[in-house]
């Protein structure tokens, strides 16, 4: 998701940046998302600060010292945490600095770093929990895929600079002084962008079957079906790489992505055997990892086009080592959410029909290699097999893979963004080997609100059912745009 990419490239940023005194650091804002693997708090602020962070035992907290800070009076006081966090509290130290205490509910590691504002947001201090088999005072960021040594170097001064966090020795916060104030939901700043790319076009046909359907123009149909299903969600909004019968170059489809600001890129094909060969079912392409260092090399190799942003942030004025970096962790974290949404498309489509691949697979597709925006290609269908070709040329079978793709992509923002309302009137089918808990988690919701809404005593579920899936709680993933 190009949300979660952008907090790792403006991160660096923020640990080179030499920045000029600022108004007082008010707090605005406390956002919090627990996911399965962390729990991420953002807190929006009206000016620069730069906290101190250290660990208390018995009970376990985070406390949080902002200097110079304040808070305004709706994020004053106490709240009700998330994931790792039991609870938040807020106080005044020595009469001018702001303290926040987080309770947490099991060790943890600690991670954090300054963003600077953007066209969307103000100053943003984010603090990264994991959970931890002990007590973490200090964590510094990972710079395991840097390349060279003048790069570690360079990357390892860039990283510590962001991630250091505070060793101070453990002392008592202050108590909070301030009413607590109930939580309320918060509407994302903007709409979720699903760029849905047709493949082919105009003096491409694609492959072909033996009736004579065309792969350039089942795929099509398919695409708009998406794009006006993605329409009708609240908070989503689709964008064709092409409405029509007409060519588009595969970097110039990247390109139209970005222009867009995609939150997800979906390239759409029809599948073709060899001649005399006969195959059915769909699979689902990511980037490999040699497809992403030939892209790598070639973005070093043009950073001095000033078009030629990574997370909105341009290469130009920065070396060979650093601008290598920047990539190396943007593009990973690219391929690891393609990963995620295209494995989450998979098994929707498997409820059509037997796969052709169980599992997503990785190849060096040219549409797919924006170092920020998550990517996948389906291959709907195998058009050089007769039964399948009926299939791609029908309007009802283009209507539910289309629908299968969207509860894909549904699933993959109700994890990344779950305070968007991108879940109403959802349902699920369960599929055999599924759990209460994975659907719950897949769909980022909670096991007992899955429960409540289907009206299930327990935790047993049977293959076939469907489910009713809510809507994602009040829970706000950083909207680090």
């Amino acid at each position: 998701m190009r949300m979660r990419l952008k907090w790792l490239v403006f991160g660096l940023l923020s640990g080179l940046s030499t920045l000029a005194a600022a108004q007082q650091a008010t707090l605005q804002d406390v956002r919090l998302w627990a996911a399965s693997d962390k729990t991420r708090v953002v807190f929006d602020l009206a000016g620069e600060t730069k906290p101190d962070l250290f660990m208390i035992d018995n009970p376990l907290r985070l406390v949080i010292d902002l200097p110079d800070a304040r808070a305004v009076s709706k994020v004053g006081g106490e709240r009700d945490g998330s994931g790792l966090i039991k609870r938040l509290r807020t106080g005044v130290r020595h009469g001018t600095d702001l303290r926040v205490v987080l309770d947490l509910a099991g060790k943890v590691n600690p991670k954090s770093f300054m963003l600077d504002p953007d066209a969307d947001h103000g100053y943003r201090l984010v603090v990264d929990l994991r959970p931890s088999g002990s007590a973490a005072n200090s964590i510094i960021a990972s710079t395991s895929n840097t390349k060279g040594d003048g790069g570690a170097s360079t990357a390892n001064s860039t990283a510590n600079a962001i991630a250091q966090v505070s060793d101070a020795p453990s002392r008592q916060p202050a108590a909070a002084r301030a009413e607590p104030v109930a939580r309320t939901p918060v509407r994302p700043s903007k709409d979720i962008v699903i760029v849905i790319d047709p493949g082919h076009g105009g003096k491409d046909p694609g492959a072909h079957g033996r009736n004579g359907t065309r792969e350039k123009d089942v795929v099509l149909q398919i695409a708009r079906r998406l794009k006006a299903m993605v329409d009708d969600q609240p908070n989503m909004r689709g964008v064709l790489t092409r409405d029509g019968d007409y060519y588009v170059g595969l970097r110039e489809r990247m390109v139209e992505a970005r222009k867009a600001k995609a939150d997800l890129f979906i390239s759409i094909h029809a599948d073709a055997a060899p001649r005399g060969a006969r195959a059915t079912g769909a699979s689902v392409y990511a980037l490999s990892h040699h497809g992403a260092t030939s892209e790598h090399a070639r973005w070093l190799a043009r950073r001095e086009n000033a078009a030629d942003l990574v997370g909105g942030v341009s290469l130009k004025d920065k070396d060979d080592s650093l601008a290598s970096f920047m990539l190396d962790l943007s593009q990973s974290a690219s391929i690891e959410a393609s990963l995620d949404a295209g494995d989450r498309v998979l098994q929707e489509l498997d409820g059509l029909g037997p796969l052709h691949k169980s599992k997503v697979q990785q190849a060096g597709f040219m549409v797919l290699k924006s170092p920020d925006i998550p990517s996948f290609l389906v291959e709907t269908a195998f058009i050089s097999t007769p039964s399948e070709e009926r299939q791609l040329a029908s309007a009802s079978y283009q209507s539910k893979l289309a629908s299968a793709m969207l509860s894909g992509i549904k699933g993959y923002f109700a994890s990344y963004r779950p305070s968007t309302i991108i879940a109403q009137a959802q349902v699920h089918k369960v599929r055999s080997g599924e759990t209460l808990s994975e659907i719950a988690q897949q769909y980022g919701v909670s096991v007992s609100r899955l429960r409540s809404v289907n009206g299930l005593t327990d935790n047993t579920i049977r293959v076939g059912a469907t489910l009713q899936i809510p809507p994602p709680g009040n829970q706000q993933v950083a909207g680090l745009r």
